[in-house]
């Protein structure tokens, strides 16, 4: 069996406070193969971000890791600090932050950027590293590349901008990316530009990719396999196409039954009664119990069971109902 990139197990992050001690992410687990693009959906405060944030090393004190294991091509990351961590960081994971134009520094050219990123990473000469950047640049779809590089990030649009964030994110060469909703500050034409890049760049360098986002059309667009969290911790695990046509989890059936569709004309959406309930307002049993129509009794008193990496499917006391 080829060794994943990526291999999260167990990861728990927790945040004291001056009356409980919160977890924004529980026990969650999954791997990420080279040249797979895992999609990782949910509403906002599912936790998709703070993992992604755990993976590369960002997170904000007081948060911290509290349990689990990260693995990055063989080697445990999550224990490291310092320079260890900063060594990592661009080298061997890149980061695709949601608006590019708070990624990039507007006091320096771009390629000013590119070339510091490249020659800290790289053992490379000045020259190299500029022949580099520019070839990051045509690589991602900047037109004349080699005048543009010496342009600030005001003259760019919105999408340039984020072909720009995601050449930064590869000019290290990165076995890893963590795009944390890439195209949600932009039209939906260059979103698709944007995803249609992703996969590109993902399948011709066997670069792993991390995507996070709310937008169902995304996932079903760019992902290989689709990761669905709720109140922290994983949903459903599973390939794509069979957990977006045959979702297995009350709360995956809900995200789709809201997606409106090209063919659906003008009936009314479903809707997920209620919301994401508060960390510090957790209950014993499922969190999603509450706004379920499946829920039982069992599911209010028992947490649901673990999803771990390997088994894919659904954390649910029903699922093969549901999926039914």
């Amino acid at each position: 069996m080829v060794e994943p990139v990526l291999s999260v197990r167990g990861l728990t992050v927790e945040i004291p406070t001056r009356h409980s001690v919160l977890r924004p992410v529980d026990t969650v687990s999954f791997d990420i193969a080279a040249g797979e693009i895992l999609g990782v959906v949910g509403e906002s405060g599912a936790g998709k971000s703070m993992t992604g944030n755990a993976v590369i090393g960002l997170l904000d004190r007081p948060a911290h890791i509290a349990g689990g294991e990260i693995w990055l091509n063989g080697e445990r990351i999550d224990q490291l600090k310092g320079d260890a961590l900063r060594q990592v960081r661009g080298k061997h994971i890149g980061m695709v932050f949601q608006d590019p134009l708070t990624s990039l520094n507007p006091l320096l050219t771009i390629g000013q950027q590119l070339v510091e990123t490249i020659q800290v990473h790289l053992d490379v000469s000045g020259a190299e590293a500029k022949n580099r950047a520019v070839n990051s640049l045509n690589e991602v779809g900047i037109p004349a590349a080699a005048e543009r590089i010496d342009a600030y990030p005001h003259q760019f649009s919105g999408g340039m901008r984020q072909r720009v964030v995601i050449a930064l994110a590869l000019c290290a060469e990165p076995s890893l990316i963590i795009a944390d909703e890439p195209t949600t500050a932009l039209d939906v034409s260059v979103q698709a530009q944007i995803i249609a890049l992703l996969k590109r760049l993902c399948h011709e360098r066997g670069t792993a990719v991390m995507l996070i986002t709310h937008d169902m059309g995304v996932i079903a667009e760019a992902a290989d396999r689709v990761a669905v969290m709720y109140a922290g911790r994983m949903a459903e695990l599973g390939p794509a196409r069979e957990v977006l046509t045959k979702p297995a989890h009350p709360y995956t059936v809900g995200l789709m039954g809201s997606t409106p569709l090209a063919s659906a004309g003008k009936e009314r959406l479903n809707q997920i009664e209620g919301s994401m309930p508060r960390l510090d307002e957790l209950q014993p049993g499922c969190a999603f119990s509450p706004r379920c129509p499946y829920a039982q009794h069992k599911c209010r008193i028992e947490p649901r069971p673990t999803l771990e990496a390997h088994e894919g499917r659904a954390a649910c006391w029903l699922a093969g109902e549901v999926a039914e």
